[in-house]
Formats: structure tokens, sequence, C-alpha cells
């Protein structure tokens, strides 16, 4: 049994948007000659701490969900999933770009993101 189209569709696109992410710390890490930590910038501060949030996020999320494919969730489910963990992962980014407070796109990513990780994790430990 392979990997199905939707999960090789989920890591395709978390690996873009990573790398979104990373550029926006490297274009703010040259703008202000910072190599190493944030140099007391609070754009660069934050723009670490949302790539370094997807960084401790997403792991695990996709070894959950590629452990559902691979036990034989269907490929329904895996792309419902796929989606709903890169449109929650992608809220959480834009929420917490925008502020170190709560807000609806940052409790949409959390939530989002831990139903995928929940149900996945079922899918896998009852087969599908």
């Amino acid at each position: 049994m392979g990997l199905s189209t939707a999960f090789c569709a989920t890591l395709a696109a978390l690996v873009l948007v990573y790398l979104g992410l990373s550029r926006r710390v490297i274009l703010l890490r040259h703008r202000h000659k910072v190599g190493i930590g944030d140099g007391g910038h609070p754009d660069l501060a934050r723009a670490i701490r949302v790539h370094s949030n997807f960084a401790e996020w997403v792991p695990l999320a996709l070894l959950a969900l590629l452990a559902a494919d691979l036990r034989g969730g269907s490929d329904s489910l895996v792309a419902v999933l796929g989606a709903v963990l890169v449109l929650a992962r992608v809220a959480h980014a834009e929420g917490l770009t925008r502020t170190s407070g709560s807000s609806p796109f940052r409790t949409a990513g959390v939530g989002g993101t831990s139903v995928v990780m929940v149900v996945a994790c079922l899918a896998a430990v009852l087969g599908g």
C-alpha cells in the first residue's frame, strides 16, 4: 500500500507554506542585518515565532495523517484532513503574524490542527 495522492498534496502544500514562512524570516534578517536571534526587532521576533510554531506542530500532524493513510484511511478522509490541516496552519500563521494575543485565525488554526490530529490518530488506530 502506497501513499495517497491526498497525503502527497498535503505534504507539498505544507512545504510551500513552510518555505514562505522561512522566506519572511530570511528577508527580515537581511533587512535588520541580524544573523542569530531577533536583534531586538519585534517584527523579526514575531516572524521567527510564526515559523517555529509551524515547525513544532506540522511534523506530528503529518505523521498522524501518514499513519491514517498507511492504515487504510479512505482517500476522501485523508484529503479532507489534509485540506483542513493546510487551512488551519495558514490561518494560525496569519493570526499570529497579526497579533500576539488571541484571534479568530489563531483559534481556528489550533482547533483545526487539533481536530486533524485526533481524527487521524483514531483512523490510524482503528484502521481507516
